[in-house]
């Protein structure tokens, strides 16, 4: 765990005694990754946290929120979105010599606890799995692929697609009655 990186934490201060805490704000910039493919953090982008760092028996329990932007695409119209996230973070890193599962918690290299897999976990579970511009963005036309949402009355006629027209003269010669 590097001491430099801007999600690590140093709890040096804190003593391990049980009760003692202290309250953090900082902006970090967002790790890679940060998210799904139609939608995420941008890497780099800065990330609030507003949180509280208390020294408890079996670790430091934190407590707080993270905020930043989220970019992505519509699923069904796949125009550009913005939206911001709110996580809630709550993460509780045993000391090294604790007898804890390693599954059941983080663990503190020395006295550092590193935020990104707590934050990541917030974050992508949160997004959506089909991001919207709009609660009822109507998509795609299925026809030509002109966004519904610009063109409410969009529609065509029903004709041949110029695609296929080559085998509607082939279904005109089989409906011709058969000479005997």
């Amino acid at each position: 765990m590097d001491p430099r990186s801007p999600l690590v934490i140093d709890t040096h201060e804190l003593k391990r005694r049980a009760g003692s805490q202290r309250e953090v704000s900082f902006t970090a910039p967002a790790p890679a990754d940060l998210g799904i493919d139609v939608i995420g953090v941008p890497e780099g982008d800065p990330i609030q946290f507003d949180l509280r760092l208390e020294s408890v028996v079996e670790g430091v329990l934190v407590t707080g929120s993270a905020t930043g932007r989220l970019v992505g695409e519509c699923a069904r119209c796949l125009v550009d979105i913005e939206d911001e996230f709110l996580a809630d973070v709550q993460e509780l890193y045993v000391y090294p010599e604790s007898e804890a599962e390693p599954d059941e918690a983080s663990r503190m290299e020395g006295d550092l606890i590193d935020l990104e897999p707590a934050l990541r976990d917030q974050v992508v579970l949160a997004l959506p799995f089909t991001p919207l511009c709009t609660d009822d963005c109507p998509g795609l036309c299925p026809e030509c692929g002109t966004r519904l949402a610009d063109e409410p009355g969009h529609q065509h006629e029903n004709g041949i697609d110029p695609r296929w027209s080559a085998l509607g003269g082939l279904l005109q010669q089989n409906e011709r009655p058969q000479d005997k």
